[in-house]
């Protein structure tokens, strides 16, 4: 599948005349009337565009009074195959953050950071890391002892991985190990909250055998989908009050909190209109590998209590808003690539869920860069627009933060350095529906067997 051409990192940029949206301050402000140089994937300088020199070695655009912001990051997504990479890109999605590691993530982070293929920047994290018990899958990574989950992080971090992804049924004594044995190695942690063995009656009658608290300090990146903070944190109930409280805990303790809003929305959306959801546009961007193993999840949505459903997402809405409200750092991301959550465009919709949930335009848009770096620790490097920073940018044509929608209207993408107009940008919507099933399944025999796990379980 051949790439939309664009200028590689090697090539110098210059995109005059645009207007210049920072968020970083408490509100939005736009510098009017702005050159942005771009070398080596960089910001080199940014200068009023009449005080701009031309030199004869730079490709000059025009952005025509177009605002340029900083490229979106979406903190948890999917990536099966390469195929849903350009997806990204054509929502304005310059990083992404893998959240289900297989060996073909790492080979495919040096191709990008090569130039080999046009995709945003790809952070993984290793396989999961879970124990059995309910929400065990077939692709995590099982432990119970202490002795199998130090092996199983000393692995990951032989294969090459350098973030683990934690899962809720993890043991106290595996999860204990696998901080112990990451902080040797240096290797950060993200996930879900572990809660130990789900004994009978958790968490209405019986609580868990490990607290939501006792998490907090334990160096998060980020504690990912707003509904798993419910189920843990408040024991599956729907007390603002006691939300108010445990948002303040989580404020205080300053982990990161990735909602993930349209993961739930959009099991949701499903059971709403028992199952047409699922064909809506787009979703033939949904890699069909995927659809095929998520048959009997699409099944039991369609048939889902609607009623009980909608109050639990008012909920989760409400818990996000008490977050901000109480000063705890929100980033967005969108679940993209399981279930019915498109490649892309779903940050986009993520984004209008936050806004729904109460954060007002500029809060929003922060989750999704200025946040995002803060959590990824490269505050100092990426999510904004300044000279010395990553030259991720995205061009729209009218202000996000008057109207979120704005988000919708692309006109151009620097990506790592990398011009990608709106032409290009509508190839990779093209090609993002083109999949290579024979190489989806490879990927995934691949990374179940370096797991020791047979692939003809899931009929691989």
């Amino acid at each position: 599948m051949a790439a939309p051409s664009h200028a590689r990192d090697s090539e110098s940029i210059l995109i005059k005349n645009v207007q210049i949206l920072h968020i970083d301050e408490e509100n939005a402000r736009l510098d009017r009337n702005m050159s942005i140089l771009v070398e080596n994937g960089r910001i080199a300088r940014i200068r009023p565009t009449q005080e701009t020199e031309r030199a004869s070695s730079v490709r000059v655009i025009d952005g025509n009074g177009r605002i340029a912001m900083a490229g979106l990051v979406d903190m948890h997504v999917h990536v099966w195959d390469r195929a849903s990479l350009g997806a990204y890109l054509a929502a304005g999605v310059t990083t992404i953050r893998n959240a289900s590691g297989m060996p073909f993530h790492l080979r495919l982070i040096q191709e990008i950071d090569q130039g080999a293929i046009a995709a945003p920047r790809l952070i993984t994290t290793g396989p999961i890391l879970n124990s059995p018990g309910p929400n065990e899958q077939v692709n995590h990574q099982i432990v119970t002892t202490a002795d199998e989950a130090r092996a199983a992080v000393q692995q990951q971090h032989q294969a090459g991985y350098r973030s683990l992804k934690v899962y809720s049924n993890l043991t106290r004594e595996a999860y204990e190990a696998v901080l112990n044995e990451a902080n040797r190695l240096g290797m950060s942690v993200m996930g879900h909250t572990p809660e130990g063995v789900r004994a009978a009656g958790v968490p209405r009658e019986v609580p868990f055998e490990i607290a939501f608290e006792e998490i907090l300090d334990d160096g998060f990146v980020t504690i990912e989908h707003v509904e798993s903070i419910v189920w843990h944190g408040l024991r599956d109930r729907h007390d603002e009050d006691a939300g108010r409280v445990l948002a303040r805990k989580v404020a205080a303790s300053g982990v990161p909190i990735d909602p993930t809003l349209l993961a739930f929305y959009n099991l949701l959306k499903v059971a709403e209109t028992k199952g047409a959801y699922l064909q809506r546009p787009g979703t033939e961007r949904l890699n069909p590998l995927l659809v095929a193993l998520s048959q009997a999840e699409y099944e039991r949505w369609a048939s889902e209590d609607v009623v009980r459903n909608r109050a639990a997402f008012e909920f989760y809405k409400t818990m996000v808003r008490m977050l901000l409200e109480e000063g705890a750092l929100i980033v967005a991301g969108s679940d993209a690539g399981i279930f019915t959550n498109i490649p892309g465009v779903s940050l986009i919709d993520e984004l209008e869920l936050l806004e729904e949930a109460g954060l007002a335009p500029v809060d929003v848009l922060r989750t999704a860069t200025i946040n995002a770096a803060i959590a990824l620790d490269e505050a100092d490097s990426s999510g904004r627009i300044a000279e010395g920073f990553r030259a991720d940018i995205v061009l729209l044509d009218d202000d996000p933060t008057e109207e979120l929608a704005a988000m919708r209207s692309i006109s151009a993408v620097v990506a790592g350095g990398e011009w990608i107009d709106r032409a290009a940008l509508d190839l990779h919507l093209v090609q993002a529906a083109q999949h290579d099933t024979a190489r989806t399944q490879r990927n995934l025999v691949e990374a179940l067997e370096a797991q020791g796990i047979d692939p003809s379980i899931v009929g691989l």
